[in-house]
């Protein structure tokens, strides 16, 4: 049953050995550089910007050596996301401002309208959304969990001395994506079984609002299955005596090498192009 498989839709938190030029790149340059591609695109506000970023989360797919069609299966479980964010958009986007700009009017009906402006700031909206998933994506395509924690902790490691745990938050990251595909997997055996006794989740109904009814009875079982899991890796955890990160002495020592500066170098140029595109397609702007 295809449409109970949502193990296979969710990307993010998986990782594809493929033995890549992007694989061996050490992970705190593949953190700072995905935290600066984020922000860049974050920050850019118009379409040329956006679709060179998207361009280049694809080339850098091609370069991981990631199936493409696998890399785009996390943006069919993002659907109802994006429809929702194109109804919002659409109905509550400030068009009167637009039009009076000489903004063109495709359709109007009482006091909802959607106009060119409209239009094209939710293309822009949607490509961001398109490639901030691909990127966390490509993140984790290419880095094992272990190896998160380790550069996430040895990049928080400066702030230890104002008082941050940075070992704790790496070992919440780390959690987090363990128990995005746990909790994926969980979702399916649940729907399963009560698809067995005769459930009907509306796979096949064009009503959004009849889905999304249908899908609540799912949350509490799921949330009792987490609350459970959080209690057995809990006591776990006790079980080994865990005492937080003060004091611990560390196996896998770090080295950045020439690779990884020149990767990060070239991102930084590329951000710095993207955030360019804003003065250079002044014209194409939304805010």
């Amino acid at each position: 049953m295809p449409e109970f498989e949502l193990l296979r839709n969710i990307t993010i938190g998986q990782y594809l050995s493929t033995d890549s030029v992007v694989h061996r790149l050490d992970p705190r340059m593949k953190l700072i550089v995905g935290a600066l591609l984020i922000a860049a695109v974050m920050a850019t506000s118009n379409l040329v910007g956006v679709a060179l970023a998207l361009i280049a989360t694809l080339a850098a797919l091609r370069l991981a050596r990631i199936p493409l069609r696998y890399a785009l299966r996390g943006l069919r479980s993002a659907w109802a996301f994006f429809l929702m964010v194109t109804i919002l958009q659409l109905v509550f986007s400030p068009h009167q401002r637009a039009v009076a700009q000489g903004g063109a009017v495709l359709w109007q009906w009482g006091p909802l309208l959607i106009s060119g402006a409209s239009v094209r700031l939710l293309t822009l909206l949607l490509a961001r959304l398109m490639s901030l998933i691909l990127l966390v994506s490509l993140l984790t395509f290419c880095t094992t969990v272990t190896e998160l924690t380790h550069g996430t902790e040895h990049l928080l490691r400066p702030f230890q001395r104002v008082g941050l745990p940075a070992h704790e938050l790496a070992l919440v990251l780390t959690l987090t994506l363990r128990f995005l595909p746990l909790l994926a997997r969980e979702m399916e055996r649940i729907m399963k079984a009560q698809a067995a006794r005769g459930a009907d989740f509306g796979a096949h109904s064009w009503n959004f609002l009849q889905r999304t009814r249908r899908m609540f009875p799912l949350l509490i079982p799921l949330f009792l299955i987490s609350l459970r899991r959080g209690e057995e890796l809990i006591e776990a955890m006790e079980a080994r005596c865990y005492m937080g990160g003060r004091g611990r002495t560390h196996l896998i020592q770090l080295r950045a090498q020439r690779a990884d500066f020149a990767a990060l170098g070239s991102v930084v140029i590329f951000a710095a192009l993207l955030l360019a595109t804003n003065f250079w397609f002044k014209g194409g702007n939304f805010p």
